[in-house]
């Protein structure tokens, strides 16, 4: 065992027989060393800096209909709602007060966000703010609209892959298709944005396997960024009596992508500080190195719910970054409100 977390270490590599071998025999003093070299190897790459984005959930309207998600377009009881691009933009300029220099700008797959739309918001923040990121979190498009959005000045694209396994993708993702996802994410990485993929700990039929087919994909694509959380049920979805993921299991998770990626950025998600009161400061521990602080109105936080009792919803924009700082602070770690962006692109440039 002590061998293998070694050569992981050392090499950044295993092969997927020893990934799996590692996942279903891990005890609680190997997993202390899987977590010391996590975070070991986010000190050598990254230093103790987490970088901060300003999250901006923009829409919560969604054509597709994930067994998993609160605003899936069966859900009838949702309080649908959408940010006009003018407020979009009075949130950016919020966020550029308080210091953000990257924007992450997340919906469900809202198709009255047509592409001149989106152009012309990705257009007025760069205008308005030269120095600043623009990341865009908004689901399948044609690769034609991704390109156009990047030639306007989007920088960033996060879309997770939600697991890496064909068979439970597709039993999740009812209106949506496996390959699809997956060529979106490869032509994502082709037009020349830094590349956010991800998936979720702890879903319904989820395999040892499978969480090692996760973290090969990631390997193999070595992704700009990569957004790991634990599957929370949402009582308004199919998946509502259903286990949820665990804190320690996406801790685990979190060190191993840390390990097998050593440059990618790795945020400690929401979701982690809504399982556990420390959640957020625990994943930064173990090799996490960004969080994303939301800068969406008040008014309309708690209605963009993938999953219940989020945290943060009630908090101004304000007290959302001082809050978040102190806690960065109370775990060892300083925050870096700079645009934060990949070692990999930063090498490219």
């Amino acid at each position: 065992m002590i061998a293998l977390l070694d050569k992981l270490y050392a090499q950044h590599d295993l092969t997927k027989e020893e990934i799996i071998f590692l996942l279903k025999n891990l005890d609680e003093e190997h997993k202390n060393v899987l977590f010391d070299y996590a975070h070991r190897t986010r000190m050598k790459y990254y230093g103790n800096k987490v970088f901060m984005r300003g999250l901006i959930e923009f829409s919560n309207i969604c054509k597709q209909d994930c067994l998993y998600c609160g605003i899936r377009v069966s859900n009838k009881k949702v309080e649908r709602y959408r940010l006009t691009p003018d407020e979009i933009i009075d949130c950016c300029k919020e966020g550029y007060r308080l210091g953000y220099r990257t924007f992450v700008l997340q919906s469900g797959e809202d198709f009255w966000y047509t592409e001149e739309k989106l152009i012309n918001i990705v257009k007025n923040i760069k205008k308005l703010f030269s120095d600043v990121a623009v990341t865009l979190s908004i689901g399948e498009r044609s690769l034609s609209v991704y390109e156009h959005l990047f030639k306007a000045g989007a920088d960033r694209f996060l879309l997770r892959h939600e697991t890496a396994s064909k068979r439970l993708y597709e039993k999740l993702h009812p209106t949506m298709n496996y390959e699809n996802r997956i060529n979106c994410l490869k032509g994502l990485k082709e037009i020349g944005y830094q590349v956010g993929a991800g998936f979720m700990v702890g879903l319904p039929g989820q395999t040892a396997e499978d969480l090692a087919e996760d973290l090969y994909f990631l390997k193999e694509l070595n992704p700009d960024m990569i957004g790991i959380g634990p599957f929370i049920p949402h009582s308004e979805t199919p998946l509502r009596d259903a286990d949820g993921g665990t804190v320690e299991d996406t801790l685990v998770m979190l060190a191993f992508v840390r390990l097998l990626v050593p440059d990618c950025l790795l945020p400690a998600t929401t979701a982690m500080g809504t399982l556990h009161p420390k959640g957020r400061e625990l994943a930064l521990k173990v090799g996490a190195n960004v969080v994303m602080p939301n800068l969406s109105p008040i008014g309309v936080r708690a209605k963009y719910e993938l999953y219940e009792n989020k945290i943060c919803t009630g908090d101004e924009a304000a007290h959302c970054r001082q809050c978040i700082e102190k806690r960065i602070n109370s775990a060892g770690f300083e925050v870096d409100m700079g645009r934060g962006d990949s070692l990999q692109s930063q090498k490219k440039a």
